[in-house]
């Protein structure tokens, strides 16, 4: 199957977002030995904003197909409680 990429959008959904790198690469982890695709992404955080972030100056995104949502929960729901608690996932 050819992909046209005119016809085909970005239709990855949110899985979590943290300000600590050690915890996103934790998550990471875990999709990886479950074997599912996932994007990172860094975003920075507007100076102004910072203080909603306690202060932190960047956050990762973790993104990955809402077919396998159910999955990667499971992947993230079993991390250690002390990295579980620093992400904040999404609801969908």
């Amino acid at each position: 199957m050819t992909m046209r990429l005119g016809k085909y959008r970005d239709n990855d959904i949110e899985l979590c977002r943290t300000t600590n790198c050690r915890v996103s690469n934790e998550a990471v982890q875990a999709l990886v030995e479950e074997r599912i695709p996932f994007t990172k992404s860094r975003m920075r955080i507007p100076f102004f904003k910072r203080e909603q972030y306690r202060g932190a100056s960047q956050m990762w995104v973790i993104k990955i197909n809402p077919r396998r949502y159910g999955q990667a929960r499971r992947a993230i729901d079993g991390l250690d409680r002390v990295f579980k608690d620093r992400l904040v996932l999404s609801n969908y």
